[in-house]
């Protein structure tokens, strides 16, 4: 029987079917250095309860633990914690990189005095006009339809209100939220484990919050890449191969001068490269 493992707890997967099944992974599995992944289809024996195989993924995050996405929702908080654009970079740079859809989601604007949400209004700006969908969690109705037919992650820091978003958006999930944690700057974690929700006819995945996503996996040409508005430009720097560090000809350099390339984007992309 064939279906998609919508939670994992320790290990135990449930499993979505005609109905669901908690079911647990073939030790071939651990021989393979596999293993199963919330979002995953797979094959499994209803009645032994056992997973035995899983089908080609199209994609799969690390942290959050979750494959076959098709969108990700960045929820990026403006105030406690306070905004990151190298956060939210990494995090965008990432999802580019996994062909999954970013949408970021600007929350607790309501803690933000006026030249602070001026601030805020500025990069919302910059990030839409680069592409990216820009939602806040001010009314649940900027959400309506995004959801359907989808497999959608939800990540960002811890505290940036992603347990809450969710309750707004179905208030039967009751999912536990929690303060800031003012000694550590950050929110405590809320979510212990990655489920898939049933929300607006579709799968959405709580996940488990953090505060630091690595790059080191990805080659330099791959974050340039994968930075839309650094690679968006090689068509008029001198050398195709650009990589907007220190190559005469560099149209980069130019627009970062003149202001149409956020000054933060091009010092977080030079900090990924050198790996700070």
């Amino acid at each position: 029987m064939e279906g998609r493992i919508i939670k994992q707890i320790s290990n135990d997967y449930t499993v979505k079917s005609d109905r669901e099944y908690i079911c647990k992974a073939r030790g071939v599995f651990r021989n393979k250095k596999e293993t199963p992944l919330v979002g995953d289809i797979v094959e499994f024996d209803p009645n032994k309860k056992i997973i035995e195989k899983i089908k080609p993924r199209l994609n799969s995050l690390v942290r959050p633990a979750v494959s076959n996405v098709d969108q990700a929702v960045i929820v990026t908080s403006v105030k406690e914690p306070d905004f990151s654009t190298n956060l939210l970079d990494k995090l965008l740079t990432m999802i580019e990189y996994n062909k999954i859809k970013p949408i970021i989601c600007f929350t607790k604007l309501d803690l933000l005095n006026d030249s602070e949400k001026k601030k805020i209004s500025e990069y919302m700006t910059y990030y839409e006009n680069m592409g990216y969908l820009i939602l806040t969690n001010e009314n649940k109705k900027n959400f309506k339809g995004i959801f359907k037919d989808k497999v959608t992650v939800f990540t960002g820091q811890s505290g940036a209100g992603k347990s809450s978003l969710l309750n707004l958006l179905d208030a039967s999930l009751r999912l536990q939220t929690n303060e800031i944690s003012h000694a550590l700057g950050r929110g405590k974690h809320t979510t212990r484990h990655t489920e898939l929700l049933e929300i607006e006819e579709g799968l959405v995945a709580d996940t488990p919050g953090f505060s630091a996503i690595d790059l080191t996996s990805l080659k330099p040409i791959e974050i340039r890449d994968n930075m839309l508005d650094m690679f968006g430009a090689l068509d008029a720097c001198k050398y195709r191969d650009c990589m907007h560090i220190k190559e005469d000809g560099c149209s980069i350099k130019k627009r970062i001068e003149n202001d149409p390339i956020l000054k933060e984007r091009y010092i977080n992309y030079l900090n990924f490269i050198n790996r700070k």
